[in-house]
């Protein structure tokens, strides 16, 4: 298998943690300059891409400013840095469980996503790392969703990225999640769940759809008090809200969770109460760099299990 060019450095240096964003200029469209297929592709509108070219901050590959009358040329990349959106600070410590020179293994609060998206952009595990641990090229070998806890693997080579992240495509890499959630009696457990999700672009929630399945979870009770229990669980595949889907459909749908079964309305920015009861609570895997065993273990709680009452206040 032919392994793929690593793309060139970016001519831009990251801004608080966070990288500059790139552009290709698509084959086959027919514009006149750079300036006027920006203006149409981006949504920062025609005066905000006119006083980024007067004042140098888009530039080409080589770091070169590019002008507003620069022709346009298929396949051509520029770059520049996207204004920061206004973040709610995520008052949770993202902390470091391992660390060599190949990879950093940190456990994740609830609230902060892992890499920049949408209006998560400086506030992410990534941006913060990199710059608290001065590791501009740190990378996510994968993610979790912004509302899930635990442990998270980043890479810090750049050339050493496909091999970690060929591990989670590969399925090589043993994950355990925890989960506090309904107790019902009637449920037999352990079981294996496997069912269709389908995750359209757009629609927040997944759902089960008819089909061959897609989705694999092992659902096993830990223990249970008070009409609540524990479950650890293990997802074989990798589906958009794959457990969190599964539980729900089991009618044990995980605490705090604001899209299953029943999408309810935006939590307010800064609202970090009652976080969704899900721990990515165990890693292992063999180290395709180093050859070493790894298992790592997240020091997070659930607060519904350990103090109910604190966490639904």
């Amino acid at each position: 298998m032919r392994r793929r060019t690593p793309p060139s450095p970016p001519p831009l240096p990251q801004r608080d943690g966070v990288d500059p964003v790139r552009v290709r200029l698509p084959a086959g469209d027919a514009w006149a300059t750079v300036r006027d297929h920006l203006v149409a592709r981006l949504a920062a509108g025609a005066g905000v891409i006119d006083e980024m070219l007067d004042a140098g901050r888009i530039v080409d590959a080589a770091g070169r400013p590019v002008p507003r009358d620069m022709a346009y040329v298929p396949g051509m990349y520029v770059w520049f840095h996207r204004e920061l959106p206004d973040e709610e600070r995520v008052p949770f410590a993202v902390d470091v469980v391992y660390r060599d020179e190949h990879v950093v293994v940190a456990d994740k609060p609830h609230f902060l996503a892992t890499t920049p998206r949408g209006s998560h952009v400086a506030e992410t595990a990534l941006a913060r790392l990199r710059r608290e641990l001065g590791v501009p090229t740190l990378s996510a070998a994968h993610r979790l969703d912004r509302l899930t806890a635990g442990l998270v693997l980043f890479t810090v080579q750049l050339e050493e990225r496909g091999a970690y992240q060929s591990l989670f495509r590969d399925k090589r890499v043993a994950k355990e999640y925890e989960a506090v959630a309904p107790y019902d009696p009637s449920l037999d457990l352990p079981r294996t769940v496997r069912s269709r999700i389908l995750k359209e672009r757009g629609v927040v929630a997944a759902r089960e759809v008819e089909g061959e399945p897609n989705a694999v979870s092992r659902v096993e009770l830990l223990e249970h008090r008070n009409g609540r229990a524990r479950y650890r669980l293990i997802p074989r595949t990798g589906q958009t809200h794959q457990l969190r889907v599964h539980m729900s459909a089991l009618g044990v749908p995980i605490l705090g969770d604001p899209l299953y079964p029943v999408v309810t309305g935006p939590v307010a920015a800064g609202d970090f109460r009652r976080p969704l009861q899900l721990l990515a609570r165990a890693l292992e895997f063999t180290d395709p760099v180093t050859g070493r065993e790894h298992r790592f273990i997240s020091s997070r709680v659930l607060r519904a299990w350990s103090s109910y009452e604190e966490w639904d206040r």
